[in-house]
């Protein structure tokens, strides 16, 4: 089992991130912040302006570490990363089957609606007593729904591009629901739709963050078996899209970043007065609630499920890598489909 390595996230506006011996240093004006071996490290991820020395810059590179940088909104804005590595064969397997891409599209969508499902299905258990009865019928509905789209994309003869409009439809159902979820007191973090670029509530600002955490997981993980992550099969080409890593991200929004974002807000971590508004309508996260989330990120990473195809425990921050490799053996001819993900 490969090891679940350590991802740095620097929030600090004006920290600088130096190369001394074989460790990552860190340092607020001139004083030291802390400091990793470098081959603890799987990644960095810096917001906004922050130093990087061409020397560690280069030891990263060569050891395989990617960097990310985002703003100070946790856009995503550019990845610094050594020589593309991989087998070729798989490569052009991969091509290959995006153009023919029905069976893997079909498991990324079972995948995703599933998970949604089970989400749902997971708040009905725990909370449906306390909740208002038209908010539970409403679930339940939303479940028996989606449950019926599970049973035509698994088992009727339709194509890739009805499976996407059967994800579509699945991800209305789903996000129609989504406000029975939240507990907060806090009027400000109730949900009303989804939005992007840019967020344009509370909610959506923690949803957008976290997908951004995950996208740059899941990027990695694709590079690392060998995968090319801008060629997709659910998510169509597009210059400058990882089309793969948001693929196998589909899978694992609603258990890793919904429910985390989810947690935050009803557990009462995150209120509403750690959300910005800007003059443009964009809501953003304060700096201390982008800590709060990347601690929880982390720790969430660290916790260990039962991985449904390997029958193996495996912490969550593992799961983009263990899909992208047995995406990477299906494209070889190892296992006959790619199993996704399923959470329970």
């Amino acid at each position: 089992m490969k090891e679940l390595l350590n991802t740095v996230y620097v929030t600090t506006e004006g920290a600088a991130l130096r190369l001394e011996g074989e460790t990552l240093l860190a340092e607020v004006e001139g004083s030291e912040k802390t400091r990793i071996p470098l081959h603890m490290l799987a990644s960095v991820v810096t917001f906004g302006p922050v130093l990087l020395t061409p020397a560690l810059i280069s030891a990263c590179a060569e050891r395989g570490i990617a960097i990310a940088l985002m703003g100070r909104n946790g856009r995503f804005q550019a990845r610094v990363e050594g020589p593309v590595s991989g087998n070729v064969l798989v490569r052009r397997e991969q091509y290959r089957r995006a153009d023919d891409p029905d069976e893997i599209v079909r498991s990324l969508v079972l995948g995703k609606i599933s998970n949604q499902r089970s989400v749902l299905r997971r708040a009905l258990r725990d909370y449906g007593g306390e909740m208002v009865s038209a908010t539970a019928a409403g679930l339940e509905q939303a479940c028996e729904r989606m449950a019926q789209i599970l049973r035509r994309v698994q088992f009727a003869d339709i194509s890739a591009e009805q499976m996407r409009g059967a994800e579509g439809e699945a991800a209305n159902l789903y996000f129609g629901v989504f406000d029975g979820l939240i507990r907060s007191p806090d009027r400000e973090l109730r949900w009303q739709s989804r939005s992007r670029r840019p967020p344009r509530d509370a909610m959506n600002a923690l949803l957008s963050f976290l997908y951004t955490l995950l996208t740059h997981d899941c990027r990695s993980a694709c590079e690392a078996v060998g995968l090319d992550p801008a060629v997709g099969f659910l998510h169509r080409d597009r210059p400058g899209r990882p089309s793969l890593a948001l693929d196998l991200m589909e899978e694992l929004r609603a258990p890793l970043a919904d429910r985390l974002a989810l947690s935050l807000i009803n557990r009462r971590q995150l209120r509403a007065r750690d959300f910005r508004t800007m003059d443009s309508g964009a809501v953003l996260l304060t700096d201390d609630a982008r800590r709060t989330v990347l601690t929880a990120w982390q720790e969430r990473k660290r916790e260990e499920r039962l991985h449904p195809f390997l029958q193996e425990k495996a912490p969550f921050g593992l799961v983009p890598y263990l899909q992208a490799q047995l995406l990477a053996r299906h494209l070889r001819g190892d296992i006959d489909a790619y199993p996704p993900w399923f959470w329970s």
